[in-house]
């Protein structure tokens, strides 16, 4: 069941993940906007609790919270990331380490552990993501990966080249959103087996609220927001936002209830199945609106993506008939 819940909520994040990089690039250009946009609709989740209604008790309360307000800055360094390059930079670091953080800290904090076969699927699938989402694959000698490593980062004793400087962000934000994720994914796991989940999730969907909230005290982004709301003229553009939010709403939602129902780290490592969706909408997308979005889809990285497929098919195969 978990399985067939995780898929369905990666198709739907898919298209999510294309039209938040398309308002980040072309409508918004700031992720503390974003994430502050995405944390006020968070309010809505409330409607849930009038088909399931519970009120948690005081400590309940305070871990539900943190896990919202930590999902809220989780978002902040994702959006970043997100804005900072291409998609098919970001998400290739973040698909990866989200599944190998969120296998550990299980491990540490749940107990959860993979059989051998699991844990091949789990490996299986995290290769295949990677290989997809990339933009194209090269090869350096051990010299020349060090040399290219000590351009970006720079000497152990001496500073980072400016030029590299964005690079080392981009990379750092990505880092932290992974280890944010996971370390949420975790928490929301243990307050799931603790708590029924649809109340468990609205009430954690107040953190994210809050979170919301307290960026307006901090007054530089107190004044991005109002700044942005004086230049928002047209419904279309609110009207997307809200159809893109209520999708990614509905996608999140998912994703919790499959953690609920499975293991941690086997969810976060079928993302590899979102990219594959992600891959033939972009594929899709880029031929009927080329200036939209574009991808390269060279002779070279249509194999690289045909055995990146290929490697998810695999690792789906053997988590369906473990």
């Amino acid at each position: 069941m978990w399985l067939v819940v995780a898929i369905s909520s990666y198709f739907v994040n898919a298209g999510v993940y294309i039209a938040d990089k398309f308002l980040l690039s072309k409508k918004i250009h700031s992720s503390i906007i974003y994430a502050f946009l995405v944390g006020i609709w968070s309010i809505f989740n409330v409607v849930l609790l009038f088909f399931d209604p519970w009120f948690p008790s005081g400590r309940e309360l305070g871990i539900d919270l943190l896990a919202g307000l930590l999902f809220l800055v989780t978002l902040v360094f994702w959006y970043k990331a997100l804005h900072q390059s291409e998609a098919t930079r970001v998400v290739p670091i973040v698909g990866a380490l989200v599944p190998i953080f969120s296998f550990i800290l299980s491990f540490l904090f749940l107990g959860e552990a993979l059989t051998e076969r699991q844990l091949l699927a789990f490996l299986v699938l995290i290769n295949g993501g990677i290989l997809i989402s990339v933009k194209h694959t090269r090869f350096y000698k051990t010299g020349e990966m060090w040399n290219r490593f000590r351009e970006v980062f720079g000497n152990v004793l001496g500073g980072i080249h400016a030029q590299y400087r964005p690079t080392r962000r981009l990379v750092l934000n990505s880092i932290a959103s992974a280890l944010f994720f996971a370390v949420y994914y975790v928490l929301i796991k243990y307050i799931y087996l603790e708590q029924p989940f649809i109340g468990s999730f609205v009430w954690s969907r107040f953190g994210t609220f809050i979170g919301a909230l307290l960026i307006l005290f901090i007054p530089g982004w107190r004044h991005s927001i109002i700044e942005y709301q004086k230049g928002v003229k047209t419904p279309k553009n609110l009207a997307f936002f809200i159809f893109i939010r209520l999708l990614a709403g509905l996608a999140f939602l998912m994703i919790n209830w499959a953690i609920s129902l499975g293991n941690v780290a086997l969810v976060n490592s079928l993302q590899g199945v979102q990219y594959v969706f992600l891959f033939f909408m972009v594929l899709f997308l880029s031929r009927k609106y080329p200036r939209i979005l574009d991808e390269e889809l060279g002779g070279g990285v249509m194999l690289q993506k045909i055995i990146g497929v290929s490697l998810i098919s695999i690792g789906l195969y053997m988590l369906v008939v473990a």
